[in-house]
């Protein structure tokens, strides 16, 4: 059995999407006897994005037999600022760092090697799945059209690019009069029509989730978003963006939009055709997608064991302590992340 770490500073409560599904692939880890808590004993190290890059640089000096293998996200630069320095971070993580690369969709692969990403031997894409006891259809309300067709939104981030302006826009537009809107999570909007309610911890989000009809997602930029899945694994068909990863995760499980005024005919269409568009929600469980992950990393790790020597003789030593200083020397120009000696 190959041992796996996860190397990220775990966070409890509401948190980023990256912090949710590491959770759960921790525990399906866990699950199968394949987690390890200890950088020294394990044979895989998962590492993600731009965090915790000075323990990864460590963990690569200290340890270079090891397979590292790097899950990216972004390329963040595109909804962020154009100036952001955490895809050069990423960048140099994944030349210097990693043995191999998880892209969480075929956009997010895309977009990072458009933008220098330095291409691997060792590929794959594998979608994020959320925490299954918690995101499931277990106890969703049928849906009815007897009543307002209950819409809902969420977001951890109030960063006006995560598609306020579609909420503000609903907001202002959206026949109340047939639907109910609740919102769960930071807003940088003062909604009149659209309930506000603060961030939950995930068995309530997913409470509110079993309780409404129809997600309405409007992050215009996502690598694979969590929130989308939770949705989806509850049972709401879904309307998004026409771009970037969301088409991917809601295939015909709902319908996608240009502008936001293509939203409330969506809307109708979809309450017209309900159980079909529910029918055709298909998203891969975290059971599927945490055996994709131990799969690819047993992968890796057998190839490397056909040409590395256990011992860490002198050589291998100075490689890997050359690979730790030009990658430390690159963060300390890009952003500090990681100095030397420290």
């Amino acid at each position: 059995m190959v041992k796996v770490h996860i190397l990220f500073e775990f966070k409890e409560g509401p948190w980023g999407g990256g912090n949710q599904f590491l959770k759960s692939l921790k525990k399906y880890l866990y699950s199968i006897g394949a987690c390890d808590e200890n950088v020294a004993t394990a044979q895989v190290i998962l590492f993600n994005s731009h965090q915790c890059i000075g323990e990864v640089v460590k963990a690569k000096l200290n340890h270079p037999e090891k397979s590292f293998i790097h899950r990216i996200d972004g390329p963040i630069r595109l909804y962020s600022r154009t100036d952001d320095k955490r895809d050069s971070v990423v960048f140099a993580a994944n030349r210097y760092l990693a043995d191999a690369t998880v892209f969480q969709s075929t956009w997010s692969r895309q977009q990072n090697h458009r933008l220098g990403l330095h291409q691997k031997s060792f590929e794959t894409i594998i979608p994020n799945a959320p925490e299954p006891t918690v995101f499931n259809r277990k106890g969703k309300i049928p849906f009815s059209a007897q009543r307002r067709v209950r819409l809902i939104a969420t977001s951890w981030s109030p960063n006006w690019k995560k598609g306020f302006d579609v909420y503000q826009w609903l907001d202002e537009n959206l026949d109340f009069n047939k639907y109910e809107m609740v919102f769960v999570g930071k807003s940088p909007v003062q909604f009149k029509n659209i309930r506000n309610i603060s961030p939950l911890s995930s068995k309530d989000i997913a409470e509110k989730l079993k309780e409404s009809d129809i997600f309405i997602f409007a992050s215009p930029i996502e690598a694979c978003s969590n929130s989308l899945l939770e949705a989806l694994h509850c049972g709401l068909p879904a309307v998004g963006p026409d771009q970037s990863s969301t088409p991917e995760l809601i295939g015909r499980g709902g319908e996608t939009f240009s502008k936001p005024a293509e939203i409330p005919d969506l809307l109708e269409k979809i309450t017209k055709n309900y159980h079909k568009y529910q029918t055709n929600i298909h998203n891969p469980s975290m059971e599927n997608v945490g055996k994709q992950y131990y799969d690819f990393m047993t992968r890796v790790e057998s190839d490397k064991e056909k040409t590395k020597s256990f011992a860490l003789t002198d050589r291998i030593r100075v490689q890997a302590a050359v690979v730790a200083w030009k990658f430390s020397e690159r963060m300390s120009n890009i952003a500090g992340t990681f100095k030397p000696g420290k």
